[in-house]
């Protein structure tokens, strides 16, 4: 050492640059692993309140053939399905992909699959019993 040399203590701008690059590269291949799990999270959500639905249906049409429930089987109606504790225990839940903005909201549909209106909610076949998320996003619709 030099009697009179000054220690600088830090990091050269080479070393800082290849930090932000790396940086870059790790951010650049996980920011895609984070976007499939939102999907797959709203895809379980979705499947989950679709098995609810469905379930809460069933058990409609089931009890309306008993003699407790009128003696004749038949589905809920568009408007008793969207009331609260009418066929489900509380209102009917929201789909993770309703992109309309309004929550809870039910259409009539009348082919599974097919989007009804603006996206967004559940469509229902009052006829058959069939619901279906009411979403344009691919894949989802056929649920």
């Amino acid at each position: 050492m030099y009697p009179n040399a000054i220690t600088h203590r830090g990091f050269t701008l080479i070393e800082l640059v290849t930090v932000i690059v790396i940086l870059g590269i790790l951010s650049a291949v996980a920011l895609p692993v984070y976007l499939d799990y939102r999907t797959d999270a709203k895809t379980a959500a979705c499947k989950g309140a679709l098995g609810g639905l469905r379930s809460a249906i069933a058990n409609y049409y089931t009890f309306a053939a008993t003699p407790a429930g009128g003696g004749n089987a038949a589905f809920p109606s568009l408007a008793i399905l969207g009331a609260t504790n009418a066929v489900m225990n509380g209102a009917i839940p929201d789909n993770p992909f309703d992109t309309d903005g309004a929550a809870n909201n039910l259409v009539a549909g009348t082919s599974k699959g097919t989007v009804v209106g603006a996206t967004g909610g559940w469509a229902y076949d009052a006829s058959t019993g069939q619901i279906w998320a009411n979403t344009s996003t691919a894949g989802e619709n056929g649920f």
